[in-house]
């Protein structure tokens, strides 16, 4: 009876003891997939709430300028540049881990949707005729269809993207991103960035030319827009350098003044404001032929399911625009995370995007990441959790339900301005080359590539190139490790490099006898195994005499066994 019991007992403690580990499994699940389960029963009302509100409404007013500029860089109506402003923060808010990024448009992604929903519905697939009777016999482009169709491009693109990046953060391939190095990616940016100016001269100096995309694309477009300027229209011109000038004047102001401004000075909201005003007040769309926003709907868009009977010729791009997107959002979100003494889970953040991108695009929305410039505001302006991205996505959401129509004379040139601004500090990277050439030349190389090929090839065959050759470089680092012969500087616990240390090794050599200690620098494998072999006999030569035993030290991280049949 007293077996029977004690059996029983075990059997009721150790059910007991999995169901309390099965609770517990679940709990971590749930919190490492719901990070906002995490902070947000502890979030401190007195000490957080206030920075969140500051920061979240100088976020917002800064995103909703960018929202519309964006979505013009991405050759879709400027509306959707504000719903996806909206939603994806929204949701970011709810799965994301970092507190600090700022979730929605950016520059170099908008750049690659358009460079997709161009190449696949250009201009020249909705030429149509005037009816019969106009005395205007080219063909004009019907924009409503063209856009329309360049919208449904845009939503499958992202919720492919959305896919992409759920999957690879449920496999755990947050570890992707180690491939795109920082010089990669500053390369990579930096080319990016020379396609956006390219890309926007055409609104800046009031010209109408045609977008291209594909190889040489950057060729083609200053091509264009040179020989067209001389229909320049001016008034767009004058009204665009004036905005880039004061954008660029407050941005200078913002940086030099920082420690002493309570806020950034909005400059990008106050071109926006002036700058419609003026257009609305002098008619410049009717008098002076200044192309302008256009009409924005008020309201949101119900959800609809995507058309994906356009997904075969979106794949391959997905993935580029999916690993661009999670390598920009990582990288920002671990400096800040570094800085304020937390830690980021990438593979979370793979999850995060891959939804905001995925469930987003049910309401219409173009493919998202953080933006280096909302991010630092955010930052800068006392931003304490992701509660200030979601109270300036609110902003948003305001502008778009309620005052949306306010915009639409808004000067394209402004939204120009605007973009071209915000990539002065891509440009700055530039200054990567003289560092590196001091530093590394093979990472010099990779930022040359990544560049040069981005700019030429464009930015989705750019990108293929440039990770190519990044993991070429990796192979040829292994084929190619540092070796050398170890010596024993006498009196000490010391082993240098013979050749590299020549002078302190004669000095206080102390060698023994029949021994040579062999450094190899790699794991070896069938790729450097002859590297190895002919590297130690030319060490290790002229051969020693009356030795009996040779020992020769690696490190090793792993060994191809086979190398020693």
């Amino acid at each position: 009876l007293e077996t029977n019991h004690i059996e029983t007992s075990y059997q009721l403690d150790r059910s007991v003891l999995q169901n309390v580990c099965s609770s517990q499994k679940a709990k971590s699940a749930a919190l490492s997939f719901l990070p906002i389960l995490t902070w947000l029963p502890y979030y401190p009302v007195k000490q957080y709430l206030f920075s969140d509100v500051v920061s979240g409404l100088s976020t917002g007013v800064v995103q909703l300028p960018q929202g519309l500029a964006y979505a013009m860089l991405a050759a879709l109506p400027p509306v959707y540049g504000l719903y996806s402003s909206f939603y994806p923060v929204v949701l970011y808010t709810f799965f994301g881990t970092s507190r600090h990024i700022s979730i929605g448009t950016f520059a170099v992604i908008s750049l690659m949707i358009g460079g997709v929903v161009v190449r696949e519905a250009p201009d020249s697939m909705f030429y149509v005729f005037p009816a019969n009777g106009s005395n205007i016999s080219v063909p004009v482009v019907n924009i409503e269809a063209r856009d329309t169709r360049r919208v449904q491009l845009a939503v499958v693109l992202t919720t492919l993207v959305g896919i992409i990046q759920m999957v690879f953060g449920l496999l755990r391939f947050g570890f992707v991103a180690i491939y795109l190095t920082e010089p990669l990616v500053r390369g990579f940016t930096t080319a990016a960035a020379v396609h956006v100016v390219v890309s926007q001269l055409k609104y800046l100096l009031g010209v109408k030319t045609q977008r291209y995309a594909g190889p040489l694309s950057v060729v083609y477009s200053l091509k264009a827009v040179l020989l067209d300027i001389p229909n320049t229209n001016v008034t767009t011109i004058l009204l665009g350098l004036a905005c880039l000038v004061f954008l660029y004047g407050t941005k200078h102001i913002n940086e030099r003044f920082k420690n002493k401004l309570l806020i950034p000075i909005p400059g990008e909201i106050i071109v926006v404001i002036v700058s419609t005003g003026i257009s609305y007040g002098l008619s410049l769309s009717d008098h002076y032929q200044v192309d302008v926003v256009g009409k924005i709907p008020s309201g949101l868009l119900p959800p609809s399911v995507p058309h994906f009977s356009l997904l075969p010729n979106l794949i391959s791009d997905s993935f580029a625009v999916a690993i661009v997107g999670f390598s920009m959002g990582i990288s920002l979100a671990k400096i800040f995370a570094l800085k304020h003494g937390y830690s980021v889970d990438g593979n979370q953040e793979l999850i995060a995007l891959g939804l905001c991108n995925f469930i987003s695009s049910f309401f219409q929305t173009f493919a998202i990441t953080c933006s280096m410039s909302r991010s630092l505001v955010q930052e800068s302006t006392g931003g304490k959790t992701q509660i200030a991205g979601l109270l300036g996505s609110l902003l948003v959401l305001l502008v778009v339900v309620a005052i949306g129509f306010v915009f639409q004379p808004l000067p394209q040139t402004v939204l120009a301005a605007i973009i071209m601004v915000n990539l002065l500090g891509m440009f700055k990277q530039f200054r990567d080359i003289p560092h590196l050439w001091r530093t590394s030349k093979i990472e010099l190389v990779i930022w040359l590539v990544a560049f040069v090929a981005s700019v030429l090839l464009g930015l989705d065959y750019g990108l293929l190139v440039a990770l190519t050759f990044a993991i070429l470089t990796v192979v040829y680092r292994t084929q190619s490790p540092k070796s050398s012969v170890l010596g024993h500087v006498a009196h000490t616990g010391l082993y240098c490099d013979v050749d590299e240390y020549e002078e302190v090794w004669r000095k206080y050599r102390a060698e023994y006898e029949g021994i040579k200690i062999f450094h190899f620098n790699s794991s070896i494998y069938f790729a450097n195994s002859d590297l190895y072999v002919n590297t130690l006999k030319d060490k290790v030569t002229p051969p020693m005499q009356n030795s009996k035993i040779v020992s020769f030290l690696f490190t090793w991280i792993d060994i191809d066994i086979y190398i020693f049949y």
